[in-house]
This record gives C-alpha cells, structure tokens and sequence, in this order.
C-alpha cells in the first residue's frame, strides 16, 4: 500500500504533469478512490474521469508547462501537504499552491489545491 508521501509525489508529477493520457490514466487508477473529490479555486469535481478531464484541460492549455515539488511533503497520520509550482521547463513558476490529500485505505480521497495570493 503506498504512503501519503508517494502519493502526494505520485499525484503531482505521475497525474497533473502527465501529458500521456494512458500513463495518467494508470496513475490516476492507483492514487485516488473512484469517488474522490478534488476542490480548487475553480469548483469541484468529483470521480477520477472528472479529474482526468480537468488535468487534460489545464495541460493541454499550457504545452511547455510543467508542475515541480518546491517542498517535501509534509505528512500527519493520514493528511498529505505538498507545496509546487507551475510553469515553464526550467524556469521560474508562473503558479504556485499547494495541494493538501486526505488518504483512506491507500488512496486520496479528497484532495484540495490552494493558490498562493498573486498567482493567476
């Protein structure tokens, strides 16, 4: 069974920076429950086939983007905390937050992403 911290890491770089559909695909079949609900400043979205539309979306609007840990994950008992940035490859974020997972049975069951004031 994974840990908050794999999947956190796993969440961010194996899900929202993967531009392959088939691998996010898989990623996404192991980091979340089928009924999760995802919550950012846009609304929320429930199930992973509404996350994976929603990744699709921001990656497709953003093609030389790419999303970096700029933490460790932070982990107590079964909340996850990892905070990144957005932006163009090898250089400096345009976006940062954090995203914040709660894990049941060794997947994500809720996860929220916050945006730093002065990101767009």
């Amino acid at each position: 069974m994974a840990t908050v911290e794999e999947l956190m890491q796993r969440n961010l770089l194996g899900v929202f920076n993967e531009r392959d559909a088939a691998r996010r695909h898989e990623a996404i079949a192991a980091v979340y429950a089928e009924d999760v609900l995802f919550q950012d400043p846009e609304g929320l979205v429930r199930g992973r086939d509404q996350i994976d539309a929603k990744v699709s979306a921001l990656l497709d609007g953003a093609p030389d983007f790419a999303f970096r840990p700029t933490a460790l994950v932070r982990v107590s008992g079964d909340l996850g905390v990892l905070p990144w940035g957005f932006g163009p490859a090898g250089g400096a974020p345009v976006v940062t937050g954090t995203d914040i997972a709660l894990v049941e049975d060794g997947r994500i069951v809720r996860l929220h992403t916050l945006l730093d004031s002065g990101s767009s």
